[in-house]
């Protein structure tokens, strides 16, 4: 259980990551200053709402493609 959860969290922290790095590609040159930026709006959720939404998307994916590889080796199976 504990390697499942481990594999799920690195995958949300590389969708976070790679969506922080497509929205503000200003992170790599001046990280503070986007930092203040979002202390100053008050805004700290966004991008955990933003990286669940992909995340989601990432899931549900995920299982109708495990699914149709199940469905196919049924069939193959028979």
């Amino acid at each position: 259980m504990q390697r499942v959860f481990t594999k799920e969290l690195i995958i949300y922290i590389v969708i976070f990551v790679i969506l922080g790095l497509i929205m503000h590609p200003d992170l790599l040159d001046n990280f503070s200053s986007r930092f203040s930026t979002m202390i100053e709006r008050k805004n700290f959720f966004h991008p955990l709402v933003y990286t669940f939404i992909v995340y989601f998307f990432v899931i549900f994916f995920r299982f109708i493609a495990k699914n149709v590889v199940l469905l196919i080796n049924k069939f193959r199976n028979k």
